[in-house]
């Protein structure tokens, strides 16, 4: 089996004006609000998001990443 490795980076697109930005996410804590360098909107994840790397990310968090490839596949600790 192919290990995946964890992804910290992640492009946020903003909705309302398109403008695209890349982001390093934290490992220890959701981010809930983010701020459009474009227009300077105040981005919050949509229903149903933990946070806004999951809803205008190009990569979904870490802890998402961890529920979708288990703690080995992500390259989280061995247990």
């Amino acid at each position: 089996m192919t290990a995946v490795a964890m992804r910290l980076e992640s492009v946020l697109t903003c909705p309302l004006c398109g403008f695209a930005w890349q982001e390093t996410m934290p490992t220890d804590t959701c981010v809930f609000f983010a701020e459009c360098p474009g227009c300077h909107a105040r981005l919050r994840p949509r229903p149903g998001d933990c946070c806004v790397f999951c809803s205008y990310g190009s990569v979904p968090c870490p802890p998402v990443q961890l529920r979708r490839n288990g703690p080995h596949e992500a390259g989280g600790p061995a247990g």
